[in-house]
């Protein structure tokens, strides 16, 4: 108990003087997960707003397509994304393997369904009361999409934190792709792993406290979300 005590209140020490090694981490962190957000969200509101309100061949085969890949382990999405930026693989000559754009590419497609399948269930939701409407006026599919994104937009904030919460707290998929390489591609989950097999416990628990915080940042902001889209 004493060497716990002992180690978080180094750990919090590091936090408030800013260490060096702990602030490169968490700032490669937030970029690489800030980015993949940014990412997913471009392509996944469009895209479950579709699946929810067009109608096209294949759209029943694509949602059940997106809520499977929700569950999609990390640690396949890691192998996939390594096969396809490993020098054999077909993205190989853009040397992207071991690098945060890997990293970031994994991450998309780690959480692109959960923010196309949280959006897809806020639009249909949603088209309850916009359907009849949307079909007197003979909105075309441009002007449907961009209405419900614009009426859902407070619900759909949710949604991208949601992703944003599994990406931040993401290890399987950017350790393989990535490689925990220090000062390079090593992240806040890859590093509490790596320095607590050290024995490193001091910035292992400052880490965790940093993206205990976030998770927490992040959940609250959600809820207060959630309360202001149901007013």
């Amino acid at each position: 108990m004493h060497d716990f005590t002992q180690a978080l209140a180094m750990a919090v020490q590091m936090i408030v003087t800013l260490d060096a090694d702990l602030a490169r981490i968490v700032g490669l962190s937030l970029r690489v997960s800030l980015t993949a957000v940014l990412a997913a969200t471009l392509i996944g509101l469009p895209l479950g707003t579709a699946v929810a309100a067009l109608r096209f061949p294949g759209r029943r085969g694509l949602s059940v397509a997106l809520n499977t890949l929700m569950g999609l382990p990390p640690v396949v999405v890691g192998l996939v994304v390594f096969l396809l930026l490993s020098r054999s693989g077909p993205f190989g000559v853009l040397g992207l393997l071991f690098t945060p754009a890997a990293m970031i590419v994994a991450q998309t497609v780690l959480i692109l369904p959960i923010v196309a399948s949280l959006a897809r269930q806020t639009v249909e939701d949603l088209l309850v009361e916009y359907d009849d409407l949307l079909r007197v006026t003979g909105a075309g599919p441009f002007h449907t999409l961009t209405t419900l994104l614009s009426e859902a937009r407070w619900s759909l904030v949710t949604a991208i934190l949601a992703g944003f919460g599994r990406a931040s707290a993401e290890v399987g998929a950017v350790m393989i792709v990535g490689g925990n390489i220090e000062h390079a591609t090593r992240v806040m989950t890859t590093a509490i792993a790596l320095e607590t097999s050290k024995g490193d416990l001091p910035m292992a628990l400052g880490l965790g406290v940093v993206l205990m915080t976030l998770s927490l940042a992040v959940n609250l902001a959600a809820s207060l979300l959630r309360e202001a889209a149901r007013r």
